[in-house]
């Protein structure tokens, strides 16, 4: 009701697509009461001054997008960024959220995550993310175009592993509103064939045995003779667990505790 009282009352509506945002108001049985202007990514740094200039004359300014929420992989942040610099006062309206409906949805951890928004294009640039990603411990939340779905997942496969789980999500809150949940060699079959729609991809975390692999630490030996390697090179018993706790994403007491304790097994 707020986002319809604002649409009537506003005095300038910034729409990231002037015909969505009619069949939006024509759905909902209402008038724009202000004038429309067109706010998407092509015009969005020449148009922020004007909306800026109108807003801190008086005009209430409403800006809305296709579809999620403004600023987020949509138009908007610039304009937030320069009204804050202009002490122009905002606030927002909460509405739909691909990223935030898709962690509820995915029945992964969400205590805590990570947005990754869109990834690269260019095959190459994609696969480095993603394994630049590879022990991330948090749950990840990534958008996609459907006809680069399918490579995208291939490329997860690659660099988290077959059996991590995951969930597809497609045309959230909306008509045709699809989730898919499993392990990411099961999603990735499935894109191969035609798939529609705005995508949110949903991916658990590494797990500590996955950062221990990835940092080739995979059993407490492999862990203790790294630190000893540590040591070998100057640092302190202290630093060199610290070191190499950090890299296999486990406790610092623990890996200097198996030092410890293993050190005299291994020499």
């Amino acid at each position: 009701m707020r986002l319809v009282q604002a649409l009537q009352e506003a005095d300038v509506v910034a729409a990231e697509d002037t015909r969505k945002l009619r069949a939006l108001v024509s759905r909902l049985g209402i008038e724009v009461g202000g004038q429309v202007l067109s706010f998407y990514e092509g015009n969005e740094s020449a148009r922020v001054p004007e909306l800026i200039e109108r807003a801190a004359a008086g005009a209430q300014v409403l800006v809305v997008t296709d579809a999620g929420m403004p600023s987020v992989s949509d138009p908007g942040f610039r304009l937030v960024r320069e009204a804050h610099e202009a002490g122009v006062a905002m606030t927002t309206l909460p509405g739909p959220s691909a990223a935030l409906a898709a962690l509820v949805l995915s029945g992964l951890p969400v205590a805590r995550f990570a947005f990754e928004g869109f990834l690269p294009r260019k095959a190459g640039e994609r696969r480095r993310r993603l394994e630049s990603l590879a022990t991330e411990e948090r749950t990840m939340v990534f958008f996609e175009a459907p006809h680069r779905l399918d490579a995208s997942l291939a490329d997860m496969v690659d660099a988290f592993g077959a059996t991590r789980r995951a969930a597809v999500c497609r045309e959230l809150t909306k008509t045709h509103e699809e989730v898919l949940r499993g392990e990411l060699v099961e999603l990735a079959k499935w894109a191969q064939g035609e798939v529609r729609g705005e995508i949110t991809v949903v991916v658990d975390g590494a797990s500590q045995q996955d950062v221990r692999d990835a940092a080739g630490l995979a059993s407490e030996e492999d862990v203790v003779r790294a630190v000893r390697e540590a040591m070998a090179g100057g640092l302190s018993r202290k630093d060199a667990a610290a070191e190499i706790a950090e890299s296999a994403g486990l406790s610092k007491r623990d890996v200097y505790e198996w030092s410890l304790r293993t050190s005299d097994s291994l020499e």
